[in-house]
């Protein structure tokens, strides 16, 4: 079964611990820092729309983007409770990205990059990315490094309410380059639990190789920080946030 079909209805539930207004405060002060104010933004891979809702309470006008039907439907719903301003949601696969029109910032969140298992569809959403933004526009996102990736492998993850139970299981290939999550899925349906199984994979991306696949966009002025820190990545870092920049047309 393709990566959250199932997953979608308890994904919320089961990443409750997912600081999202943390994020969304951490990447402003980004923006602040650069001395930049968008107004217009594009969630891509929004998943549930945890994120978009956020961006949309903050004032923001979104689109969010994901390829799984399953997860803009909830979205959607959550969406719907908005009283103004709410988000619209498009299906669309990131590397085949294409908006009505330009918007000022493009946000990429909980390490969805990782999932373009094909270094070639990363180039390319990188590119469709740069054309999706408005000149002086930037792009900021974060991914799970491989040094992460690496020692999933092996590892075995419990998450669980008195609905779910989810069990996950790493492995990394290095001949591929890319780390496996196995998941089994337990959902309760009324007195019965349902079964499913998802996998789910995601490329160790090395950082001057995602530096230099942004410039080939022509992205500039890009800098990446530690794990929600204003300071340069660390050795092992597991987490690493990226900014970069759009020309202005009279660069």
């Amino acid at each position: 079964m393709s990566a959250y079909e199932s997953l979608a209805i308890s994904y919320d539930r089961l990443t409750n611990d997912v600081p999202y207004e943390k994020i969304l405060a951490f990447i402003q002060e980004i923006l602040t820092e650069r001395g930049f104010a968008p107004r217009s933004v594009l969630d891509l891979a929004c998943g549930t729309g945890a994120m978009s809702v956020l961006l949309a309470r903050a004032g923001y006008r979104v689109i969010g983007v994901d390829m799984s039907e399953e997860m803009l439907t909830v979205a959607s719903e959550k969406a719907w409770e908005l009283p103004d301003n709410r988000p619209f949601f498009v299906r669309q696969r990131m590397e085949r990205l294409r908006l009505p029109e330009p918007v000022d910032l493009v946000l990429c969140c909980l390490d969805s990059i990782n999932y373009l298992t094909n270094p070639e569809d990363c180039r390319e959403t990188f590119r469709r990315v740069y054309g999706a933004l408005k000149p002086g526009g930037m792009f900021v996102f974060d991914v799970n490094t491989p040094e992460k990736l690496r020692a999933m492998d092996g590892q075995v993850f419990l998450d669980e309410d008195e609905d779910v139970f989810c069990v996950w299981r790493g492995a990394f290939e290095e001949g591929e380059n890319i780390c496996y999550y196995g998941m089994d899925l337990f959902q309760r349906r009324g007195k019965l639990w349902s079964r499913s199984q998802e996998e789910h994979r995601e490329y160790a991306y090395t950082l001057p190789q995602l530096r230099g696949y942004l410039e080939e966009a022509g992205f500039r002025q890009v800098a990446l920080y530690g794990d929600l820190r204003f300071e340069a990545p660390a050795a092992g870092e597991q987490r690493v946030y990226i900014a970069a920049r759009k020309e202005k047309e009279h660069e």
